[in-house]
């Protein structure tokens, strides 16, 4: 019949169908398809029908693959071959449970075929169902126990389930199976020595694991790691005089790394700063130019011992010109003493090359004065003392116009005191100084982002992206997130939220490729032995969205989603036909004037993005003619504006949370950005979670004030809570408030914070009404920040009504203060500074009009 089993001809065409599937030749499969459905006996026959199907699938045409393989499958449904087959094509579209019960009714049909067995076992991996895939390595050793990778998939699955004895018992039986010669390399076997290691170490079994490394270490390759491994373990046996030998070894081979003298500090005990101290000098009189052995020191270090071991450091790295010692220094900034003796120090030398060109007795050359500037430069501009920071780095530039360094610090100290625009410029100077470099021009269009200049940050960038495709293309193609996050920021403050969206789900996107990245090492860690960096890869993957690239996109996501449910985007042309009857005739020409300029730069851009396009797709076609592996098809397209107007922006935003939720649990603002959408979505006890959870990291935080007080207020007006829930709120509300209402409440917390502007502006927020604005918490440093966030409050008049005044006066007290700070320059102020623009031509206008659409 068309659905029984096919003739030796129709088997041979079968067998070749398969094997043109297994070499990616889709377009040759479909031809032997074709052959074996077109004899009318077998146009039914339901193994080829699914082979077709997932042909399909892989050159893009999803829907007709599934009908195919659906229909396949309901013609032959006791094939282990269909349901195979159906498993494969939903692994292909990410439905990772579905096709898991696939593979096990195909196992149910044959169940000794190891590729379905091993593609279950990579599904069991994938979705960390490790007790299932501990189940399916079992399996695959019964059936084939000569071959290594069924021993090292079912030890890796004991590892994974932390049973660690077990997993080592299984690996010293494999390694019993090894034939090596002692003198022969084989890297492959060093590896299962250092993974069998690694596994007693964490199996706590430090003794065996010691014994180990010394009986086997002839055979481990990497002679690096079995000393830092030794080390590690005899310092937890307790072995210090051992330990000595090996850290001062390892110090030997590499005086500059940190991690050593932690070791050497721990084998000796010192117990006191002298003896501590003592470890370290001895390293100065063997590593007499070793840097790290006297910057350890400084750490531990005070009063005037700290300022002799500082002034030699710094000596030896000025006279050297280290650029980055301000940054090895910066961790000891919260020590104000120490940032005390620092400056007396460093003016000091100022002032001393500056008259003699001496330390002391020998005479330096004119760069030690200089890198004494540069340090300076940074050291000023880290305490918000901007004049003087410009000061000296303006001094600098004038003696040296031609190192890129003095740029780079020039442009930081304009971005530290407020003004992105200037700082931007000056980055563009750096970077014309060496167009070659790639970490300038990296730098030069994150600045230009961060001052609003997108097109000209894609201009930068495309120095050094691909030719034939445009900048933003393939920097979304090379994963490129620091870019990705920078215009989604740059975005969201022009208010274009669809394309700040755009942006953000481009990054979510890279985690799911990286996430899925991990079949492909599956197998090919088994193969070759990589079993270490195998299962710190998976451990990696399983915290992957903690990552801050992905936290930024995520935090700046919710943020947009909370802004398009409290305001959802409405029709543009309405929205400018109210604004414009509000205008002056004189501000209206101004306005038309600065449409008529965007519209024709608008539609300069659109002609070379369409050329572009052309040729891109010109690109794309003759690849796609040329390469019969395209997999999966085409992914759906981001459309900005479709984005900003999704109809439910909430449950948008709780898609970006959950993974903040569950990884980031350490930060105060995942748990408040939490409350944003549970208030809005009503979600009581959710509400309450995320403030108790926020309450334990930072109780006085300004921003959890204020959700407090809403919470508060919203229990107490909301008439329709079920009794239970409404019991366990009041409870809850009487712990954290105590008896107080929320008036009082607000009262004494700015009673308590009267010094603080971020305190005092929460708590004014919340006595003037209840507000939904979402409020940082801004850090110390960043003050103006928090005043600009002060004088927005005021003109918007969210502190009160009429307080236009109020905000005049206070911008006049902050522009003394922050001189340098565009939000608090006068109403007339022009800014003169240049930019590059996308032609490459200095301007000063578009540069103004960008500024004013921010």
């Amino acid at each position: 019949t068309s659905r029984g089993p096919v003739r030796p001809n129709e088997m041979s065409q079968c067998k070749r169908l398969f094997e043109c599937y297994e070499h990616k030749q889709y377009r040759n499969g479909l031809k032997f398809c074709k052959q074996i459905l077109g004899n009318p006996k077998f146009a039914e026959h339901g193994e080829t029908l699914a082979m077709k199907g997932l042909t399909l699938n892989c050159l893009g045409k999803k829907e007709e693959a599934y009908e195919l393989v659906r229909r396949g499958l309901r013609n032959d449904l006791k094939s282990h071959v269909c349901w195979h087959v159906y498993g494969l094509l939903q692994r292909s579209d990410k439905k990772y449970d579905e096709a898991i019960k696939c593979y096990r009714n195909a196992l149910k049909w044959d169940k000794d075929n190891l590729q379905i067995l091993r593609d279950l076992s990579l599904l069991q991996i994938q979705m960390r169902d490790l007790e299932g895939y501990r189940e399916t390595r079992y399996q695959l050793l019964q059936l084939r126990p000569a071959q290594r990778a069924s021993w090292i998939g079912y030890a890796v699955a004991y590892h994974l389930l932390e049973d660690f004895e077990m997993a080592a018992k299984i690996v010293e039986e494999f390694r019993k199976t090894q034939q090596t010669s002692p003198d022969k390399v084989d890297y492959e076997y060093s590896e299962l020595l250092l993974y069998q290691n690694q596994v007693l170490r964490e199996a706590g079994l430090h003794k065996e694991a010691l014994d180990h490394l010394n009986n086997y270490e002839k055979q481990i390759c990497d002679k690096l790691a079995v000393e830092e491994t030794r080390g590690e373990l005899l310092l937890k046996l307790e072995r210090p005089e051992e330990a000595l030998e090996v850290y001062s070894r390892l110090q030997e081979r590499n005086p500059e790394n940190w991690a050593y003298y932690q070791g050497l500090e721990k084998s000796l005990k010192p117990g006191s700063v002298e003896e501590r101290l003592k470890i370290f000098e001895d390293s100065w009189v063997k590593f007499p130019k070793g840097l790290v052995p006297r910057r350890l020191p400084l750490s531990f270090l005070t009063g005037e011992k700290f300022r002799e071991c500082l002034d030699s450091y710094l000596r030896m790295n000025f006279s050297k010109g280290c650029p980055p010692v301000f940054t090895t220094l910066k961790s000891l900034y919260t020590d104000k003493e120490k940032v005390t003796i620092i400056e007396d120090l460093v003016v000091g030398y100022e002032r001393s090359l500056k008259g003699c060109r001496m330390f002391c007795e020998n005479e330096e050359p004119p760069t030690t004065l200089l890198w004494v500037q540069y340090f300076l430069a940074q050291h000023f501009d880290f305490k918000g003392q901007t004049s003087l920071a410009l000061e000296y780095i303006n001094t600098a530039i004038d003696s040296t116009p031609t190192l890129i360094e003095l740029f780079l610090i020039k442009a930081k100290i304009y971005k530290h005191a407020g003004n992105i625009k200037e700082a931007a410029r000056w980055m563009d100077e750096a970077q014309a100084l060496d167009t070659a470099d790639r970490f300038i021009n990296s730098k030069c269009a994150k600045y230009m982002l961060k001052a609003g200049l997108i097109k000209e940050a894609e201009e930068m960038c495309s120095k050094f992206t691909r030719e034939g495709t445009s900048a933003v293309e393939n920097l979304n193609e090379m994963q490129c997130m620091w870019f990705q996050t920078e215009c989604a920021l740059a975005y969201k403050a022009m208010s274009k939220f669809g394309d700040a969206l755009k942006k953000c789900h481009e990054i979510e996107r890279h985690f799911v490729e990286i996430t899925d990245d991990q079949f492909d090492f599956h197998t090919y860690c088994m193969r070759k032995m990589t079993l270490r960096s195998y299962v710190d890869l998976l451990k990696l993957e399983d915290v992957l969205r903690q990552h801050p690239f992905y936290y930024k996109a995520a935090r700046t996501a919710i943020q947009i989603y909370l802004a398009l449910h409290d305001k959802p985007l409405t029709d543009d042309n309405k929205e400018s036909q109210a604004d414009t009857e509000n205008l002056t005739d004189k501000e209206l020409k101004k306005l038309r004037n600065k449409q008529r300029r965007a519209q024709k730069k608008a539609q300069l851009e659109e002609e070379k993005k369409n050329a572009e396009k052309e040729k891109q797709l010109k690109n794309q076609k003759k690849k796609k003619e040329d390469d019969d592996e395209e997999i999966g098809g085409p992914k759906e397209e981001l459309i900005p504006d479709k984005l900003a107007k999704v109809e439910n922006p909430l449950e948008e935003a709780v898609k970006f949370m959950i993974p903040l939720k569950n990884l980031v649990r350490n930060k105060i603002e995942t748990h408040l950005l939490a409350f944003e959408i549970y208030f809005r979505k009503e979600k009581y006890l959710l509400m309450l979670q995320s403030i108790k959870r926020a309450i334990v990291m930072e109780p006085s935080n300004p921003w959890l004030h204020q959700c407090l007080v809403r919470f508060f207020k919203k229990v107490s007006e909301s008439a329709a809570l079920a009794t239970a829930v409404r019991t366990v709120l009041k409870q809850e509300i009487s712990r954290l408030f105590g008896e107080s209402n929320p008036q009082s409440f607000n009262k004494n917390y700015l009673s308590q914070h009267s010094s603080s502007i971020p305190h005092r502006l929460a708590g004014t927020y919340t006595h003037t009404h209840t507000h939904t604005h979402t409020h940082t918490h801004i850090p110390g440093e960043a003050c103006y920040i928090v005043c600009t966030e002060v004088l927005e409050a005021l003109r918007d008049g969210q502190l009160g009504e009429g307080q236009q005044k109020a905000a005049d006066a206070y911008r006049a007290a902050c522009h003394k203060i922050y001189p340098e700070c565009l939000a608090f320059m006068p109403p007339g102020y022009q800014d003169n500074s240049t930019t590059i623009n996308a032609n490459g031509d200095l301007s000063a206008g578009e540069h103004d009009d960008m500024a004013n659409e921010m």
